[in-house]
């Protein structure tokens, strides 16, 4: 059974060092920069572009459940990328028009290239975890060993990053030789290929998006050592993005647009079930290569399995009660300063000079556009529909 799970994901590659070289060269490529700088075609429909990751949902769902089309939106069907530097790519041409992204991505993209793109709202929270071989009991556990993210600015390796700093392990990001035990080499690689690294001992662990962490625990061949939400409380991890040009010649079709999304992870908060029904390779969509069984495990609580995360020392902070995956869509603020915070203590390949001179909350102002999803929350009664008190402020916790 692994050996088949494995043989399918990897037919559907995400390749993650090539992907980061490739979209490196994109977005430092002024001759990609006049397709967004053309006003918006006002006859445009909704084209979205997105990775089979459950990061999606949010898009697809309402996608399925016909959610543009009950806005009074034309959409076409989802275009499926097999990195990120193919949606970026296609975003960037106008190809698609509605992408989710990794949030820090977005920070990467627009300070470090001047891309004109802006987060109108969160696609998700949390939804990842560090997976290990089935003898790491500990972060500590680590030293010594090489661990993969899917992206250098990702949130997985954000909160990774942190997590090793915090445990009194050196990331390494170009080991020349042996690694000291209290060093850990970080790389990135494909999701699909994580999970034979994992097998065949070339790594020790990843850090990634689900359900990959959630296929590996089905499969037998690792074991969840920490969700990021217990790391960093209900994080964004993929945000909405969209043109900046669309936002600022057609508003009314980007608030239908943001409506539909939001209403999805609305939806999504009851649905979990048909949501993870909806979202397999068993639907009609299919959106994503993966069983019911795999995505109903990252989507639908377990109060059972919950509670064996919490003895098994996976989840340190059970009073957090956060969702292994989370549906909110407000973009708060304080999210995006400690991101751009901790960004500037994070390893990645590249010039990331940009980030010494970024400030946190001229990035939290300048990166989002929240006038959309303000609205489309307020349709639906206010943040109490997603079980958030009535603030559009919040602090930001973090604890390893």
């Amino acid at each position: 059974m692994t050996d088949k799970w494995l043989s399918r994901l990897n037919d559907d590659p995400l390749r993650s060092r090539r992907d980061f070289l490739r979209l490196s060269a994109l977005l430092t490529g002024a001759a990609a920069m006049p397709a967004l700088a053309s006003a918006a075609n006002p006859n445009d429909p909704v084209r979205i572009g997105y990775l089979p990751l459950t990061d999606a949902s949010p898009l697809l769902i309402a996608h399925a459940c016909k959610l543009f089309e009950a806005q009074g939106l034309e959409v076409e069907a989802p275009k499926l990328f097999r990195s990120w530097a193919q949606i970026v790519e296609a975003f960037m041409a106008g190809q698609v028009n509605l992408v989710h992204l990794l949030a820090p991505m977005t920070v990467w993209a627009r300070y470090g290239s001047h891309f004109p793109a802006k987060v109108v709202a969160w696609n998700h929270t949390s939804g990842s975890a560090l997976t290990v071989a089935p003898d790491i009991r500990d972060v500590k556990d680590l030293g010594g060993k090489k661990v993969v993210v899917p992206f250098w600015y990702s949130i997985h390796n954000v909160v990774l990053q942190h997590l090793l700093r915090e445990n009194g392990l050196t990331v390494v990001t170009k080991p020349s030789g042996s690694l000291k035990p209290n060093e850990v080499a970080v790389s990135v690689m494909a999701p699909p290929d994580m999970g034979p690294a994992l097998v065949n001992g070339a790594i020790a662990g990843f850090s990634v998006a689900e359900p990959f962490n959630a296929a590996a625990e089905t499969n037998g061949i690792g074991r969840v050592l920490r969700f990021t939400g217990d790391v960093w409380r209900s994080h964004a991890c993929c945000v909405v993005t969209m043109h900046e040009r669309d936002l600022k010649d057609r508003p009314e079709w980007s608030q239908k647009v943001v409506n539909a999304v939001v209403n999805a992870q609305h939806w999504l908060c009851d649905n979990r079930k048909e949501g993870a029904q909806l979202l397999s390779k068993d639907a009609p969509g299919k959106y994503t290569p993966f069983a019911p069984g795999v995505l109903e495990r990252v989507l639908v609580p377990n109060a059972a399995r919950q509670q064996q995360y919490v003895q098994e020392g996976v989840i340190r902070h059970p009073q957090w009660q956060d969702e292994r995956i989370g549906y909110q869509p407000y973009p708060f603020p304080s999210y995006t300063e400690q991101l751009v915070k901790l960004l500037k203590a994070t390893q990645v390949e590249g010039d990331n000079r940009f980030l010494a001179s970024l400030d946190p909350v001229f990035a939290a102002r300048d990166l989002v556009d929240e006038r959309f999803v303000k609205q489309s929350i307020a349709a639906l009664g206010g943040l109490k529909a997603f079980g958030l008190p009535e603030t559009f402020t919040r602090s930001e916790t973090i604890a390893a």
